[in-house]
Formats: C-alpha cells, structure tokens, sequence
C-alpha cells in the first residue's frame, strides 16, 4: 500500500493543510476530551466527599453533593427551613419505618 498525502483548502487566504496537521488537530482534540473525562470524574469523586454551597445566578443559596442535582433555596427559605430543624428530626424519627434511605 502506498502512503500518500491529501492537501484540503482552508482558511480565508485559502491555506493548505495536510491530512498529517488534520491528524494532529484531531490527536489534540483526542487529548483534550481525555482530560475532561479525568476532570469530570475527578470532580465527581469530590462531591461524594462531602457538601458544597454556592450563590445561584438569582441569588440563592444551592447546595451540592446531596444527589444529581443541587439544592436550591432562597435566604429565606433556608432560615425557615433552618428553624424548623427539631421538627423536622422529628418527623424523621417518627417515619423512620417508611423512609428510605438514599447511599
């Protein structure tokens, strides 16, 4: 088999590249996706390590690492949920036969 080499127009001055600078482009995005991997599943092993609080775009307070998505609440809510901590302990104790219990 003979090796051979496809010249493509490309840019706005209409610059030549090689299918070997295409091949490189493409090893650069092959790397760059097995970064992101590696990032995301670093970041996901983080958030099984405990909570973490942000301040949401509208102003409220999102917590994350309790399940797929984050919790989110404004000031308010959160103190008024904060409050009733006791009864809702409660509440837990009382139910605790139904409840079930999410690893």
């Amino acid at each position: 088999m003979r090796d051979f080499t496809i010249w493509f127009m490309s840019g706005e001055h209409g610059a030549m590249k090689s299918t070997e600078e295409y091949s490189r482009s493409d090893n650069d995005v092959k790397a760059e996706l097995e970064r992101l991997r590696k990032e995301n599943e670093a970041l996901k092993k983080g958030s099984s390590e405990g909570l973490r609080m942000k301040v949401s775009e509208k102003g409220a307070v999102s917590v994350y690492g309790m399940g797929r998505f984050p919790v989110t609440l404004y000031k308010e809510q959160w103190l008024k949920l904060l409050s009733m901590s006791d009864e809702i302990r409660a509440f837990i104790a009382e139910n605790e036969a139904r409840l079930k219990a999410k690893d």
